[in-house]
């Protein structure tokens, strides 16, 4: 995993120069957080990392993700638990820029690769937004998210690290967007490392 994030690291010189690719960042810890879960298993059954934009948060910003796990491989990113300051500056982007948002998260490149954005949402509207705004649907949006799934025998195979970096590429527009919003000047709390 460490010569993964390495490689990596090597290949956002080229296509996305503001994700950190650290192996003391990047890499996930093997052992599960026990402290609330019915299932006290020590240790996961996965192998995960995240890359983070420079600057934000490791776990609340936006940020590339993969893991491999016996069942399978699964690739994305996107902001999965952002701070209530960073989600309300993401939601008035997309109300100022619906346009350049809607042109991502349904134009082909990105429906091709991955389908509908995904996440958790609010059942109705954020307060200070309207329903009938241009592309509203995406302000309840609680994380905004996407990935792609596949065997777990592409992690032994030599495509693993080409699809690995497209599917981080293809991403690369939605979390650029993200990366827009965060406010400037705020101290965004650290996250905890998982």
């Amino acid at each position: 995993m460490v010569e993964m994030i390495l490689r990596i690291g090597e290949a956002f010189a080229r296509f996305a120069p503001e994700m950190v690719a650290d192996p003391k960042i990047s890499l996930y810890r093997i052992y599960r957080d026990t402290r609330f879960s019915p299932d006290k298993s020590p240790y996961k059954t996965h192998v995960a990392a995240v890359f983070p934009v420079r600057g934000l948060p490791k776990n609340s910003g936006p940020g590339l993700y993969f893991h491999v796990s016996p069942e399978e491989v699964l690739m994305g990113g996107g902001m999965y638990m952002p701070d209530p300051p960073l989600l309300r500056a993401v939601r008035e982007r997309i109300a100022a820029s619906p346009r350049a948002f809607l042109a991502i998260v349904e134009g082909i490149k990105f429906r091709k690769a991955f389908g509908e954005l995904e996440g958790e949402q609010l059942k109705t509207m954020p307060k200070g937004f309207s329903a009938e705004q241009e592309g509203a649907k995406y302000l309840r949006y609680k994380q905004f998210l996407f990935g792609r799934v596949f065997p777990a025998k592409l992690a032994t195979r030599p495509r693993f690290l080409p699809t690995l970096l497209e599917c981080f590429e293809q991403g690369m527009p939605l979390i650029r967007f993200l990366k827009e919003a965060a406010p400037k000047g705020i101290a965004f709390p650290v996250s905890g490392f998982r």
